[in-house]
């Protein structure tokens, strides 16, 4: 059979090649071979139907609302739906004949923008809906991350319960249901109640179409295990203080890697931002800085602050003058964002789990409070911020006063 490229295939119908790489990325061109990351296209094939034009919509092929999702998951914009920065109204046009699907996509991106309202008002409008499986789910997982946003802890509940609630008719499924339960508790770095196949990161029974949240998700779990073994709230033989961080980057390097061969950009995003924290908490910052710079020209594009955002409080500084070299307009965007997210984060954080986060400390005596869990020296933590020894003391005792802890737990406040 006579192959063509996507070049000249694109030229020959009329529309674009990211349009076309799309089309046979999700099985629309009968024929289609991929090698590497390049598509081949038969002489012969067919331009499919454009779901955007009137003659793909007459009465006889509109199907119905609440048709199966065009991806086995919950997370749609997780997927290569989405499948490089800046694609959103194209995206979101493909889903066209699917409008429970279109729904569900751009409210997640909304999300990721940090517009909740509008991904909130489109959840909301989903909740009455006789769904499948996988909006049921998406539907609740949207709910869960508006609540983190608005610091609702009714509305955590009741998305959790509708969650909970979903109709599981097959190991898989239930699997994935359990996923998503996971993803929501490891957005409050939850780590109790997870099953054995997740701790372990075996995601065999998972669909393919969920492994790149699987990934996400699984990432903040470690992240959450740093973070529980350094404030003391879960032990790990041989291991103290934040240095399991130090562990993290060669799980989720790979990870990273595949996410750019799967074409999933959201999905890298996130790992490239808890890659970055777990090498910032490693002191070693130049290899931070690396992913961050990806992870905020990912996500410029299309707008996606909601997400860089979520990550401003654990990453700290370096995230404010990454952004401010990149454009400083866009760090006061994200930082107005993130101040609404820190505080609600921090109410509902608070509500479900009783720890007491401090907020108002400035920065500098944040990054006191990193280096004196690392169980570093008043010296040599000021060598490491060109603060005088005194200055140390008064922020050591600062941290103590508004935390109420000793120093051998500040990783709890980080």
């Amino acid at each position: 059979m006579d192959y063509l490229k996507t070049d000249e295939v694109a030229a020959k119908w009329g529309i674009s090649p990211r349009r076309l790489q799309t089309l046979c990325a999700k099985g629309k061109i009968e024929g289609a071979v991929r090698f590497g990351r390049a598509w081949m296209i038969p002489k012969n094939a067919k331009k499919p139907l454009d779901g955007r034009t009137k003659e793909s919509r007459e009465p006889e092929l509109i199907p119905k609302a609440d048709m199966p999702m065009p991806k086995k998951t919950p997370f749609l914009y997780m997927t290569n739906l989405y499948y490089a920065p800046g694609c959103e109204e194209e995206a979101v046009a493909n889903l066209s004949h699917n409008p429970e699907a279109q729904t569900i996509l751009s409210a997640e991106i909304a999300c990721a923008k940090g517009n909740i309202d509008a991904a909130y008002k489109s959840a909301s409008s989903l909740l009455e809906k006789h769904s499948g499986f996988y909006a049921v789910l998406a539907t609740g997982t949207l709910l869960a991350q508006c609540a983190i946003w608005k610091g609702d802890l009714d509305l955590w509940r009741k998305a959790k319960i509708h969650i909970s609630e979903a109709n599981a008719q097959s190991d898989t499924e239930r699997e994935i249901l359990t996923l998503c339960i996971c993803a929501v508790n490891s957005l409050l770095y939850e780590i109790k109640d997870f099953p054995e196949w997740f701790k372990i990161g075996c995601f065999e029974l998972l669909h393919k179409d969920s492994l790149p949240a699987a990934k996400v998700y699984y990432s903040n779990y470690l992240y959450a295990i740093g973070h529980a073994l350094a404030s003391k709230r879960f032990e790990l033989e041989g291991v103290k203080g934040l240095s399991f961080m130090g562990l993290l980057p060669a799980t989720i390097e790979p990870m990273i890697s595949q996410a750019m061969a799967d074409d999933t950009p959201i999905a890298e995003i996130h790992l490239r931002l808890t890659c970055a924290i777990a090498y910032h908490y490693s002191n070693n910052d130049k290899q931070a800085i690396r992913h961050i710079d990806k992870a905020i020209a990912l996500a410029l594009p299309d707008k996606l602050y909601g997400i860089l955002a979520e990550y401003c409080r654990t990453i700290g500084k370096l995230m404010e003058l990454r952004l401010k070299e990149a454009d400083e307009e866009v760090w006061e965007e994200v930082n107005r964002l993130f101040r609404i997210y820190a505080e609600n984060w921090e109410k509902l954080d608070s509500k479900i789990t009783g720890r007491k986060i401090i907020a108002s400390l400035s920065e500098q005596n944040r990054e006191v409070a990193r280096l004196a869990a690392f169980k570093l020296s008043d010296a040599e933590i000021a060598a490491r911020t060109n603060m005088s020894i005194s200055g140390v003391k008064q922020a050591i005792r600062i941290i103590k006063e508004k935390s109420g802890l000793e120093r051998e737990a500040f990783a709890a406040i980080l």
